[in-house]
């Protein structure tokens, strides 16, 4: 028995308020008074009481007391959550925001302007207020993620059933799970058959139907590999039938107890951009500081008293203080992680979400990112004077006694097509190497196989139109056969791993959105590769290549183009993808090795995701670029104006705290992104 785990949605709470969402540090005040509204509180009521203290201050026949005892009222409200914060940064020896607000305050207060105080701390604390607020939303999306899963599951037992904390399952068990309600675990369907909504774990918007898993193997099968058709994920919703589900993961190693650690974890991983505005206000701060420090000293060489210029200086510190700027980015990069993981797309931070926006160049893994990655009967020609039925029926008959994966396709077309009807059996198969497959059916010896064989059979050349046939085949990237029987060609048939229907349209939405060159890695022939190509619009086709020949070919890309990515399954891919500038792994819910390889994950094995994740970064990107031409040009414009005496503190925190709200409400606009 496992020992029990911490409930998800627990865990995903602790860690959702570690995202910094302003100037390095939390403002979630949650356990206050009136929860996490608190500090929204405190705020509006320091602004009640400085508007009473405002209007007081216009009565004449009312003492100045009356008035300042407002203002003060307001400025310890206002101020009472940055005393807090500024308290915390100066005992861990960090001088962050809401010390320099609290000593503009407190120097402000000094003068007898209560006014101008309170005003600075009543906007400060709205400002912060408001910005935890925006910021929840985001975090919120993420954490419902952990509430998902459901807190208990009905066990199956000798004696009947049995419910349980989804912590004590155990990889083997059995759960039953009835209609309309959230499946427990990652596992496998044993009985029964629905439709599964998966949108939360995957982002597909259709239900996926769910049938049995039927195998006579006692071993538990990987869950990557089960067919999406028998596996199931923990906190996806079960339609109209009831389940039982083979448990193959416990509740801490679900595929939703991964996605909500990896977006938790993205969140924290800060942007290129970001770790230049870190190293810049690294600098900002202290010349600020250093600054402050000399227009204090101003009445030494001007005609001033040292209150005007303590009152100057307080006022530049506020029209310099880098809050808009410190929040520009991770409000961009959080809100984008959040939009993705709606749609099924888990973008690990900010470094490849900003990367993403910049490529110029896909590449693209063949079998089972382009095409369905498993072959499909594609062509019956029948010889003359041979039915279309009878080449189906003796291809199948002798197919279906190999274990071949082309023999599958074959005998899988075929029975599609033959319908339920019964067919003789074949008999005696013999495999000859690098040539095809011998049996006898009805009297008769069947061969099945390539130019050679039929040429060592006959003694002869192949009649020029099955010559023909062969070639026009192989040409268009099929996998081509020969059948035989008896004394008489009964004609051609192929297979061939076929081309995703979203495959097309997914590199024409691409192509729209700039990416000019696509490449296509595979190990099968170049002639099959080209096929491929043909059909869909890839640009560059490389075929023939083994595993270190794609990392090689992803260098040369990087050298010629960049930025690539490289998109394939996560676990053969794997080199090449930390080969390249983005790694992107499609139909990754399940796969472990997929999630942690990756640097993006489709979790549905959907490629028409692709296009969305890409068109997303692009909109994080210039909205990141907005907001530090934001937050930059009212820094550059307010410190002038303060310094020159032009604007007063009033106006200075007012800019100063509106711009930081833009930002923020620019960054949410990632949210909505369509």
């Amino acid at each position: 028995m496992h020992p029990p785990t911490p409930p998800l949605e627990k865990t995903a709470a602790a860690d959702a308020t570690a995202v910094d969402n302003h100037a390095g540090h939390d403002h979630d005040h949650s356990g206050g008074l009136f929860g996490e509204r608190t500090e929204l509180y405190f705020s509006i009521a320091s602004g009640v009481f400085w508007a009473g203290g405002l209007i007081l201050s216009f009565v004449a026949d009312l003492p100045e007391s009356y008035a300042i005892g407002l203002f003060v009222v307001a400025i310890l409200l206002g101020g009472y959550f940055s005393v807090l914060e500024a308290y915390e940064g100066v005992s861990a020896g960090r001088f962050e925001i809401d010390f320099l607000m609290v000593i503009a305050a407190t120097g402000a207060a000094a003068l007898g302007e209560w006014q101008e105080a309170a005003l600075l701390l009543f906007l400060f604390s709205l400002g912060h207020a408001l910005e935890h607020y925006a910021m929840q939303r985001a975090r919120k999306s993420i954490a419902a993620l952990a509430k998902l899963a459901p807190a208990t599951a009905l066990l199956q037992t000798s004696t009947g059933t049995r419910e349980v904390g989804v912590e004590e399952l155990v990889v083997g068990d059995t759960v039953v799970v009835k209609p309309n309600t959230k499946i427990p675990a990652d596992g496998m369907v044993m009985v029964g058959s629905s439709a599964v909504d998966q949108s939360a774990i995957t982002g597909e918007s259709v239900p996926v139907d769910k049938t049995p898993w039927m195998s006579l193997s006692q071993t538990l099968p990987d869950l990557a590999t089960l067919p999406a058709e028998h596996r199931t994920f923990a906190g996806t919703i079960n339609g109209g039938s009831a389940l039982e589900v083979r448990v193959l993961k416990p509740a801490s190693d679900s595929t939703l107890a991964k996605l909500v650690t990896l977006v938790q974890e993205a969140e924290k991983q800060k942007s290129p951009t970001q770790q230049l505005t870190d190293k810049f206000e690294r600098i900002y701060v202290p010349a600020v500081l250093a600054l402050v420090g000399i227009l204090l000293l101003a009445f030494l060489v001007l005609d001033e008293t040292f209150g005007q210029s303590f009152y100057r200086a307080m006022a530049v510190l506020v029209a310099a203080s880098p809050c808009a700027l410190a929040i520009s980015t991770p409000s961009a990069v959080l809100a984008g992680v959040a939009r993705a993981a709606q749609k099924g797309v888990l973008i690990k931070g900010g470094r490849p979400l900003e990367d993403l926006g910049s490529l110029t160049a896909i590449a693209f893994d063949k079998t089972g990112t382009l095409t369905e990655g498993k072959p499909v009967l594609t062509t019956v020609l029948p010889a003359e004077g041979t039915t279309r039925r009878e080449l189906l029926r003796t291809a199948v008959a002798v197919e279906e006694l190999s274990d071949h994966p082309l023999a599958a396709a074959i005998v899988t077309g075929g029975l599609a097509e033959l319908g339920p009807a019964p067919t003789a059996k074949a008999t005696g198969l013999e495999a000859l190497t690098a040539r095809g497959i011998r049996a006898q059916f009805d009297g008769e010896t069947v061969h099945i196989g390539n130019r050679r064989l039929l040429q060592e059979v006959t003694g002869t050349s192949v009649p020029p139109i099955i010559e023909r046939q062969m070639a026009e085949l192989e040409t268009g990237g099929h996998t081509a056969m020969i059948v035989h029987r008896g004394d008489r060609y009964l004609g051609v048939i192929s297979v061939m791993d076929v081309a995703r229907a979203s495959a097309k349209p997914t590199l024409a939405a691409l192509r729209k959105l700039g990416i000019n060159r696509m490449i296509m890695l595979t190990g099968d022939n170049q002639r099959v590769a080209d096929a491929v190509a043909r059909e869909i619009g890839i640009t560059d086709p490389l075929g023939s290549l083994l595993p270190e020949d794609k990392v090689a070919s992803i260098k040369q890309l990087r050298e010629k183009e960049g930025r690539v990515a490289m998109i394939g399954d996560g676990v053969n891919d794997a080199p090449a993808m930390a080969s390249s500038t983005v790694g992107i792994a499609m139909g990754a819910a399940g796969s472990d090795v997929a999630l942690e390889t990756a640097d993006v994950a489709l979790m549905a094995d959907r490629l028409d995701n692709l296009p969305f994740a890409i068109g997303l970064s692009r909109q994080a990107r210039r909205i990141i670029q907005q907001n530090l031409w934001i937050s930059l040009g009212v820094v550059a414009i307010l410190v002038p104006l303060t310094i020159l005496g032009i604007a007063s503190l009033g106006p200075a925190v007012i800019a100063h705290e509106g711009s930081t709200m833009v930002v923020v409400l620019n960054a949410l606009r990632l949210l909505a992104y369509r």
